[in-house]
């Protein structure tokens, strides 16, 4: 835990990047009398922060840097099944959003893959496995990350050897079962020099009501190390399928000068090189539409404390037909650095992070409006503005009543919510 004043301890944040960023402010001080300001704080740290237990009470001048109850996005069975109940309410309000195709699938809000919890929904999977035998799944712990405790499967047989392994004789009494997620495994992700990556891309959220969030511009693709074979026989090789840093450092052909990693302009470039701009602008604008539709999901249950701020770590793989399919949210992405590119892109995503949290360096205050000037953004971009969307929709329906034309893309924003410029900014 960091905290303006002094420096008490850190964990999992390279300690010579925060105090830089804290000097440059004038909030790393000698005395070991000062009140704190700022806090950057573990997960672990902010279940104490906010339990009724330890009686502690943020005052005006404190903020930290996560929502009491993150977890109802960054836990990975939470964040479905939020997706899940906010697909059911748009369905019952009888939104455009909720609309489904011939077969029962949602046009707009398919962006998860099919995802499943064991054990407590182990005959719901079993159900659809039958369906189509021959697919992928994949598991994982639903409180781990770096890639820990997951595995594939393609076997029924396979799950039965897990609950054994786990000293589960049965799918019906789990108390002391670690939960899991099995998702249905995308096998048909873009490839790049024939290799699997996937997108880590990060997401301030200032206030969830009403919902104001950004995008940083430098986010990154993460690669394997091995090239991508769907062949069963390499189902348990991780090099292959997970692109977790974590994992693919200790490969034979990881390399320590770029990491395996591509900055998103580059992927861009890329894409715009070989499948066109048109594609491209198509395909980035699902991304952020995706993202922003899983903090609404959230955002009614999510603890909405005047002192909090929260930096995402979101986790985008894109399929062969450049379809981007969310697949976890990361509460504390990771901001050790592996090369020199990606510890200068995390001086600055800190560096910009605080700049929204606290303008201008100033003594922290809970009670300002969090709308930072455009110059504070640095590397970030407004991405979603509640307030001002429906400022601009209720602007929309007036000129609309008044026979004013909105043109074609303000309705397709107010249709479908989807990606009208009227819709983001």
């Amino acid at each position: 835990m960091i905290m303006a004043g002094k420096v008490k301890w850190v964990t999992d944040i390279e300690k010579s990047v925060l105090i830089n960023n804290f000097e440059k402010r004038g909030w790393v001080q000698v005395s070991e009398n000062e009140d704190w300001n700022f806090y950057w704080m573990s997960v672990q740290t902010i279940r104490n922060v906010f339990s009724v237990e330890t009686g502690y009470r943020l005052s005006d001048d404190q903020i930290v840097n996560h929502f009491p109850n993150h977890y109802e996005l960054t836990r990975k069975d939470l964040m479905v099944k939020n997706i899940k109940r906010y697909r059911k309410e748009l369905e019952k309000e009888g939104s455009p959003l909720a609309e489904k195709d011939e077969n029962g699938k949602y046009l707009y809000l398919d962006f998860v893959p099919v995802t499943f919890m064991l054990p407590a929904d182990y005959n719901l999977f079993v159900e659809e496995f039958r369906k189509n035998p021959s697919s992928t799944w994949i598991m994982k712990p639903c409180g781990k990350a770096q890639g820990k405790g997951i595995f594939l499967i393609n076997k029924l047989s396979q799950i039965k050897k897990w609950s054994r392994d786990s000293k589960t004789s049965t799918f019906i009494s789990q108390s002391s079962k670690e939960a899991y997620v099995i998702s249905l495994y995308i096998n048909n992700p873009l490839l790049i020099g024939g290799k699997k990556f996937d997108l880590r891309l990060y997401v301030l959220v200032s206030t969830y009501r009403p919902l104001r969030c950004y995008m940083y511009k430098l986010g990154f693709c993460r690669f394997c190390t091995v090239k991508y074979t769907p062949s069963t026989s390499e189902l348990d090789n991780m090099f292959v399928h997970l692109t977790n840093v974590a994992i693919q450092k200790h490969g034979d052909d990881y390399n320590h000068i770029h990491g395996g990693k591509w900055t998103v302009s580059n992927l861009r470039l890329y894409l715009e090189s070989t499948r066109g701009k048109e594609v491209t602008n198509k395909l980035f604008d699902e991304i952020h539409w995706i993202i922003v539709q899983s903090l609404k999901a959230v955002a009614p249950v999510m603890n909405n404390d005047k002192h909090c701020f929260e930096c995402y770590g979101y986790d985008i793989i894109i399929d062969d037909k450049l379809k981007p399919w969310l697949i976890e949210v990361n509460a504390s992405p990771s901001l050790t650095s592996s090369t020199a590119n990606d510890r200068i892109l995390k001086y600055n995503l800190i560096n910009d992070t605080l700049n929204i949290a606290v303008p201008n360096g100033e003594i922290p205050d809970c009670k300002w409006n969090k709308s930072p000037p455009k110059e504070a953004l640095g590397h970030y971009e407004i991405l979603y503005d509640e307030e001002m969307a429906q400022s601009e929709v209720s602007d929309r329906d007036l000129r609309s009543r008044s026979g004013q034309s909105i043109g074609l893309k303000g309705t397709r924003a107010r249709d479908t919510g989807k990606s009208g410029p009227l819709t983001w900014k």
